[in-house]
């Protein structure tokens, strides 16, 4: 049971956290200063440290303490390993168990020390399959330490894979070498000339190359050290920490190829990564398609979400730097060519297909893309699949793509791979030079000629309905709302039962999110949800009434698919509510700190 360590916040598999020592240590952190090691069990017997210890404070709540351990490096066979395991008790104070990957597990710890880290930190592969199995292994709301492998330069790395705990052994040891250490890697001290100035802000550097020596590049290597990690902190809040990540790995192959790795670790970023973000998605490189909310919202769209205007043609219109689109220039203009006579879905890289109804939804209203008016092979192969799963589950009469000239190869790719499926499907191309020129508009018009209106009150439905499916899953927006009203002025629209009042908030059932485009359900929406045919994604809690938060403790079991920010149930002996999941679902249930949900409404039972 974690009694010393607390999540506050998460970015994927990195957290901003709090060591509850008696002077709480935010986290990812150095912990040099709060660490007490009570010695190896190679060389000696040792006694649990009980804090009377005239010489430190190990074994008191000054102190994360690592318990007696047998430390072993990478690669040192399984059976070895279980042979040597020392037993790690439970104990009153803050204390971190030594395991190693292969042979991680519960032990009841508030931190765990890797101790294979400097074996693996290097090497993408390795370093990736040590982090997933360790994180996976040990319970979620512990804190992870790698020693000895601290560098400005990897710790945007370390703590985007899943690492809490740091500390400065390897930048001093670098330091003593005389390597200066960066962000973007380092330089012998040998390299400067003896004239250059020193490019650092720190106290150590305020003095020409030519005096400064070995220990001032230790005190320099430090200080940047923690000038960095106290950035990655700053990374994790306001959820760049991956674009920040994307950017770091260019100075070193090993980064890049550990992101990469980590981002086929499918299942364990998937299960950690937020619905929603505060942040804005940087799409600088073709990386940026493998990211996990790229891949979700593009199998959200193709899997869970159900076109109602599918018998009326397909209008394919290209994206805009404004968003979300529809307050763009451009698409002001489609919009008046179309008409409420096509279903507009925006072609884009890196997000796929975008249809109208959801331009809201995160991330679809939350990136921006680097434009050089050419797509590369790779944007063409993702977005051509993208659209073609989208056809694939749609029943449009014809096509009509409004879009330049340099959208034909994805077009053509999508159509080629539907292979027999396109049979029925024409395609025909309105834009003459530029999409929203006076003739190229007045293509698009005319080839929406003689094709009958949808209403304003069809579309807000559509909208909220849409969001359902992207949120619950196929066809759920059928399923919820089946019978409602949508009121409002778009994005600020709000769902009610059909036979409600439109002055009362009786009936009310849930309403759009326009930052995130999301559904924010009432008690009566959540109830309309549970007694639907869609799935529910439950918190089930045990013999209290949640005002404000459900803490984990209080978490008796809740559903695997629950991701944070999920939209939830949260049910109890004496409770229904809904709310927002602040973790996933797996970490709900095996935590035992942390707000596992913030109610917006419950009632008791």
């Amino acid at each position: 049971m974690t009694e010393y360590f607390e999540i506050h916040e998460r970015d994927g598999a990195a957290r901003l956290g709090e060591l509850r020592l008696a002077d709480p240590l935010r986290t990812p952190a150095l912990v040099d200063d709060v660490l007490e090691d009570a010695g190896s069990l190679w060389s000696a017997d040792r006694a649990l440290p009980t804090g009377e210890e005239a010489n430190g404070p190990a074994g008191t709540d000054d102190a994360l303490t690592i318990l007696p351990h047998r430390g072993l490096p990478a690669g040192t066979d399984p059976e070895v390993q279980s042979s040597f395991a020392p037993e790690y008790p439970q104990v009153d104070f803050p204390s971190a168990a030594v395991v190693h990957q292969d042979t991680a597990a519960d032990l009841g710890q508030d931190a765990y020390v890797l101790s294979s880290a400097q074996g693996v930190v290097g090497h993408a592969a390795a370093f990736a399959e040590a982090l997933v199995e360790t994180r996976e292994a040990i319970q979620p709301d512990s804190a992870l330490y790698l020693p000895g492998v601290a560098t400005p330069g990897n710790v945007a790395t370390l703590v985007y894979a899943g690492v809490d705990l740091l500390d400065t052994d390897r930048a001093v040891i670098r330091g003593t070498q005389g390597r200066y250490l960066t962000t973007d890697g380092e330089t012998w001290l040998e390299d400067f000339d003896d004239a250059d100035e020193l490019p650092c802000p720190c106290p150590a550097c305020q003095q020409p190359a030519g005096t400064f020596d070995r220990e001032d590049c230790v005190e320099h290597n430090v200080a940047a050290l923690r000038a960095e990690v106290a950035r990655v902190r700053a990374k994790i809040r306001n959820g760049s920490l991956r674009d920040y990540v994307e950017g770091q790995a260019r100075h070193e192959q090993w980064h890049t190829a550990t992101f990469r790795r980590l981002d086929q670790q499918w299942a364990y970023l998937e299960e950690r990564t937020p619905l929603v973000r505060r942040g804005e998605i940087t799409a600088a490189s073709e990386d940026t398609l493998r990211r996990v909310e790229i891949q979700r919202y593009a199998d959200r769209v193709t899997s869970r979400y159900r076109p109602r205007f599918d018998d009326y043609p397909l209008v394919l219109v290209p994206c805009s730097a404004s968003k979300p689109y529809s307050d763009s220039q451009s698409h002001r203009q489609f919009h008046d060519a179309i008409d409420y006579r096509g279903h507009v879905v925006s072609i884009t890289s890196p997000i796929g297909v975008v249809p109208a109804e959801l331009e809201l939804t995160y991330p679809a209203q939350h990136y921006d893309s680097v434009v050089t008016g050419e797509w590369s092979a790779t944007e063409v192969e993702f977005v051509a699949t993208v659209l073609a799963a989208y056809l694939e589950r749609a029943d449009y009469p014809r096509i009509v793509a409004h879009v330049p000239e340099d959208y034909r190869p994805i077009m053509e790719r999508a159509i080629a791979e539907l292979g027999d499926g396109a049979d029925s499907l024409s395609v025909e191309y309105t834009v003459a030079d530029h999409p929203t020129t006076e003739e190229s508009l007045g293509n698009l018009d005319a080839a929406l000629d003689g094709e009958l209106r949808y209403s304003k009150g069809q579309r807000y439905r559509s909208i909220v309905r849409g969001i359902a499916d992207y949120m619950l899953g196929d066809g759920a927006g059928d399923d919820v709302f089946d019978d409602v009203v949508v009121h409002g002025r778009y994005p600020k629209l709000q769902v009610d039962r059909a036979d409600a009042s439109e002055r009362s908030d009786e009936g009310q059932l849930a309403a759009v999110v326009p930052q995130y485009g999301t559904l924010a359900f009432t008690l009566e929406g959540a109830r309309a949800w549970t007694n639907s045919g869609a799935p529910v994604k439950r918190v089930e809690i045990d013999e209290f009434v949640p005002h404000g938060s459900a803490l984990a403790p209080g978490v008796v079991d809740a559903d695997d698919e629950i991701r944070p920010g999920d939209e939830v149930i949260v049910e109890g002996p004496l409770a229904f509510g809904v709310g927002r999941a602040a973790m996933s679902g797996p970490e709900m249930a095996a935590s035992t700190r942390g707000v596992a949900v913030d109610v917006r409404h419950v009632e008791e039972r």
